[in-house]
C-alpha cells in the first residue's frame, strides 16, 4: 500500500514532461524553455522569495518605528516561521487533493488548480466559498498595494506629477500582465525580481549606515498599543505572501517537491528584511512614524534612483503575481479558462484590472493599508483557514492513515501537527485579527481623516516655505521629513 502511494504521488504534475519526452528541441524551443517555461523547484523558490518581500521591504522600517527594534526583529522571525508552516500545510492539502482527483482520472492539462478548488474537493462548498471570498479580496487589495507603491516610489525620482497621476499611469502599465498566461511563465521575471529586491535591501542597509543617525534621533517605540499592533500586522502581511502557493505549485513539474521551498525562501528573505529594517530605523528613528516609505528619508543619489527603478519593475512583477489568480477565477467564471487563444484570454481579463485601479486611487495610503489588509484578510487567508482546513481534512483516523503526505517526525507527527495548527489559529485570530484589526483599522481611519479619500499626494512634502523660515532646514540631509512632521503632525 505504501509503495502505491509513492507511485501515485510521484506522477502528480508530470503532464508536460510526458508530453515533451522524446521530442527533438530546436534552439528556439530551448531559449523559450530557458526564459519562459519554469516548472522546477528552483523556479518555485524564486517565485516564493520574489513574491514574499516585494514593496513591503520599504515599509518594514516604518513598522520597526512602531514596534521598537527588539519586537521588530522577533516578530519577523516568528511570523516567518508561522508563514512557512502554513505554506507547508497548503502544499500538503494541494497534493492530497490532486492525488485523489488523479486517481479518479481527472486531467488537469488545461486547468490551473486554485486554493478554493482544493477546499471544495476536500471539505465541500462552504469551505470553498469562504476560501474564495478571502483569497480574492486579499489578492485584489494586494494588487492595489502594488499600484500605490509604484506611485509612491516614482515620486521620489520625478515629483513633477503627483502620486495620483502616477497611479493612473502605472495602472495602465500593470494592465499588460493580462498577457502572461500563468505562473509557469514567470521564470525570468521571478529571478530578476529577487535580484532587484536584493539590491534594494542592501542599498537601504548601506545607505543608512553611511548616512548615519540624524541629529537628535530618538527610538521611542513602542509608545502606543495602536502603533504596536499596526506594526505587528504589517509583518504578518510580510510573511503572508503564500496566497498564491497553490498556483505556484501547479506550475511545477513535480509539486510534491514544494514542501520546504517556502521555508528556504523565507530564510533568504530574512537576510534582506532584517538588515535593511534595522539599519534604516537605527539611522532615522521616530521620523519613520510619519514616513512609511523608507526612500523618502534617504538623500537623493544615483544609487537611490536605481533602487527606486528596480522596485518599480519588481512591483510590476508582484502585481502580476497577485493578479494572475484573480484572472484565473474570472476566466473560470466566464468560461474562458481553457481557451487556447492568448489574445482572447487577455481581453477577457482586462475587467479585473479596473476595480484595482479605482481602489488604488481611493485609498493611496502606502504603509497603513498593508497593516489593514494583513489583519483583516491575510490572517484568515493564509494562516487561519489553511490550519483549520488541515485539521478537518485529516480529523478521521482513516484520513490520517491514507494521507499522501504524513507529517514529519520532528514536529510530533499528527499530534504535534494538530497542536501547532491550534496554536496558529488561536494566536492569529486573537493577536493578528483581533488586536491587529483594531489597531490597523484605527490607524487607517486616522489616515482618511487626515488626508481624505482620493488624496492627490499622500505624505508628500508641503509647498516650499518662505525664505524667512528656510534657515532652519539648511543642514538637513533629509529636509522633507523634518518639514513634513512639523507641518502635518502637530
Amino acid at each position: 500500500m505504501a509503495s502505491d502511494k509513492v507511485v501515485e504521488t510521484v506522477i502528480v504534475g508530470n503532464y508536460v514532461e510526458m508530453e515533451t519526452e522524446g521530442k527533438p528541441k530546436s534552439v528556439k524551443n530551448k531559449l523559450s524553455n530557458f526564459f519562459w517555461h519554469g516548472g522546477s523547484a528552483y523556479d518555485a523558490w524564486f517565485s516564493c522569495a520574489s513574491n514574499q518581500v516585494a514593496q513591503v521591504l520599504l515599509t518594514l522600517p516604518y513598522s520597526f518605528s512602531q514596534l521598537g527594534m527588539l519586537s521588530g526583529v522577533l516578530f519577523q522571525l516568528f511570523y516567518g516561521l508561522l508563514g512557512s508552516w502554513t505554506a507547508y500545510l497548503i502544499s500538503v492539502l494541494y497534493v492530497e487533493y490532486r492525488t485523489r482527483k488523479e486517481r479518479e482520472k481527472v486531467d488537469f492539462r488545461n486547468h490551473v488548480i486554485q486554493w478554493f478548488e482544493v477546499l471544495d474537493g476536500l471539505l465541500g462548498k462552504h469551505w470553498r466559498n469562504v476560501g474564495l471570498a478571502f483569497n480574492c479580496t486579499f489578492l485584489l487589495f494586494g494588487s492595489v498595494i502594488q499600484l500605490i507603491a509604484c506611485a509612491s516610489n516614482i515620486y521620489y525620482i520625478n515629483d513633477n506629477l503627483d502620486k495620483r497621476t502616477w497611479t493612473y499611469i502605472f495602472g495602465a502599465c500593470c494592465a499588460t500582465t493580462v498577457f502572461i498566461p500563468s505562473f509557469h511563465n514567470y521564470r525570468i521575471w521571478s529571478f530578476l525580481g529577487l535580484v532587484m529586491t536584493t539590491y534594494t535591501a542592501w542599498y537601504l542597509t548601506i545607505a543608512s549606515y553611511l548616512h548615519g543617525q540624524v541629529e537628535g534621533v530618538k527610538h521611542s517605540g513602542p509608545t502606543k498599543l495602536v502603533l504596536y499592533f499596526t506594526g505587528a500586522t504589517n509583518i504578518l502581511y510580510t510573511f503572508g505572501g503564500h496566497a498564491v502557493t497553490v498556483e505556484i505549485m501547479h506550475a511545477m513539474w513535480k509539486p510534491q517537491k514544494f514542501k520546504a521551498i517556502y521555508l528556504f525562501a523565507t530564510l533568504y528573505v530574512l537576510t534582506l528584511t532584517l538588515p535593511s529594517a534595522t539599519a534604516v530605523y537605527w539611522a532615522f528613528g521616530d521620523l519613520l512614524l510619519n514616513h512609511s516609505n523608507a526612500f523618502s528619508l534617504l538623500p537623493k543619489s544615483p544609487f537611490r534612483d536605481m533602487a527606486v527603478i528596480l522596485m518599480l519593475i519588481h512591483q510590476f512583477i508582484t502585481f502580476g503575481f497577485a493578479c494572475t489568480p484573480l484572472y484565473f477565477v474570472w476566466e473560470k467564471a466566464i468560461g474562458m479558462h481553457e481557451c487556447k487563444s492568448l489574445c482572447k484570454r487577455a481581453a477577457a481579463r482586462l475587467p479585473v484590472v479596473i476595480p484595482i485601479w479605482f481602489l488604488a486611487i481611493i485609498f493611496p495610503f502606502f504603509g497603513p493599508i498593508n497593516s489593514t489588509v494583513g489583519s483583516l484578510l491575510v490572517s484568515f487567508t493564509v494562516y487561519i483557514i489553511p490550519a483549520l482546513a488541515h485539521i478537518f481534512t485529516f480529523k478521521s483516523a482513516s484520513a490520517r492513515e491514507n494521507a499522501v503526505e504524513q507529517p514529519p517526525k520532528f514536529v510530533g507527527r499528527w499530534i504535534g501537527t494538530y497542536t501547532i495548527n491550534v496554536f496558529v489559529v488561536v494566536w492569529v485570530f486573537v493577536v493578528g485579527f483581533g488586536f491587529g484589526g483594531w489597531a490597523s483599522v484605527t490607524n487607517f481611519v486616522h489616515q482618511i481623516d487626515t488626508f481624505g479619500l482620493f488624496t492627490k499626494c499622500f505624505q508628500c512634502p508641503p509647498p516650499t516655505l518662505p525664505p524667512s523660515s528656510a534657515p532652519h532646514l539648511l543642514n538637513a540631509t533629509a529636509p522633507t521629513p523634518l518639514n513634513y512632521t512639523r507641518l502635518h503632525h502637530p
